[in-house]
This record gives structure tokens, C-alpha cells and sequence, in this order.
């Protein structure tokens, strides 16, 4: 039995490190190139994501341009974010500030959090507030895994969606548009 669990444990840390390898390669190799912007009449002025209902849509005016099912932090159901660490996904109001092409996942838009009052929040507690909460596609690599991804959350406290539709909303969503995150 001894020998067993020896082994058993030899080729689950084998496999570990084949992932852990095999994400590192793919996070030097980047995302690819970005795709081109959308045409005016099709880019989003307002992006909302709806946590509890794990929904991001992106908004022209009042019309919903376009709807995605999306993974969240790990400890997204726990409220706000309130410090650096703890997997939650940010409440409020930001913006997308900057976009990484190079980016671990499959393209990133960068989230404005922390604001201020987040800032203080965190700081009156004795926290750092963290930072880079993005919107991103999969982990390089990794993006076989499609929609299976929204099968649990597992992000950091970042919003997560398949690299498709990461193209998708990266072509539509402009720098310094306002995105909405509510519980």
C-alpha cells in the first residue's frame, strides 16, 4: 500500500510540473495578435457584469450588444473585493484604463480597481488593496477547454471568458470604457 501512495504521489507531482511547465511556455509564447477594432456603430459604451448571475454584457445606450457567461474570483460569492489575496472580484464602478496583448491569458482588459474609496477601504484595515483585475480569456494554452471553464470559478478576482470572446469584447470595448460590477 506504502508503494502505492509512492507512486501515486510521484505521478501527480509529475504531472504538476508538466502543467506548471507547460503554462510558463505558453505565457512567454503570448496571446497572438489582437484583433481590430470594431466598427463605431458596433463598439460598447458601458460594459455591466452581473456577478451573482456570472453574466458580463456590453451595452451601446440602453441596447445590449452582445451577452457572456463568464468565471469569476474563487471567492467571488464572499462580497467585494477587499484586499490583495483574498479571490474576490471587485463591486463598483471603474474602467477598462489598458489592454495587455502579451498577457498570460489570451488577451487582458485591464479594470480600473482599486478607486480611491477602495484604496482607503483596504489601507483604514491594514491591507494592500491589490490590482490587476482583468477581463481576460484563458490561460495561454489552455484554451481547449472552451466553455468547461465556467464550470467553477477560478480566477484571482479577475472576470473570466473563452478566448473568442475575449477577440470579441477586446475588438468592442474601447480604452476608458465605464464597466459596472455588481453582486
Amino acid at each position: 500500500m506504502r508503494n502505492k501512495l509512492i507512486i501515486l504521489a510521484t505521478v501527480l507531482a509529475g504531472v504538476a510540473v508538466s502543467v506548471l511547465g507547460y503554462t510558463k511556455v505558453m505565457a512567454r509564447i503570448g496571446s497572438g495578435s489582437p484583433p481590430p477594432d470594431a466598427p463605431l456603430e458596433q463598439q460598447a459604451d458601458l460594459i455591466r457584469v452581473y456577478k451573482s448571475e456570472r453574466r458580463l454584457v456590453l451595452f451601446k445606450g440602453d441596447t445590449p450588444l452582445s451577452t457572456y457567461r463568464i468565471s469569476l474570483g474563487s471567492a467571488a460569492d464572499g462580497g467585494p473585493k477587499q484586499r490583495e489575496g483574498d479571490e474576490k472580484t471587485p463591486e463598483g464602478r471603474y474602467e477598462i484604463d489598458w489592454r495587455n496583448p502579451r498577457s498570460m491569458a489570451h488577451l487582458s482588459l485591464h479594470i480600473s480597481y482599486p478607486n480611491p474609496a477602495d484604496r482607503q477601504n483596504a489601507e483604514a484595515k491594514g491591507f494592500a488593496p491589490g490590482g490587476d483585475i482583468m477581463i481576460h480569456g484563458l490561460p495561454n494554452g489552455w484554451g481547449f477547454l472552451q466553455n468547461m471553464h465556467r464550470l467553477w470559478d477560478w480566477t484571482d478576482g479577475c472576470i473570466a471568458v473563452t478566448d473568442q470572446e475575449i477577440r470579441d469584447i477586446w475588438a468592442r470595448v474601447p480604452n476608458h470604457t465605464p464597466i459596472d460590477i455588481t453582486p
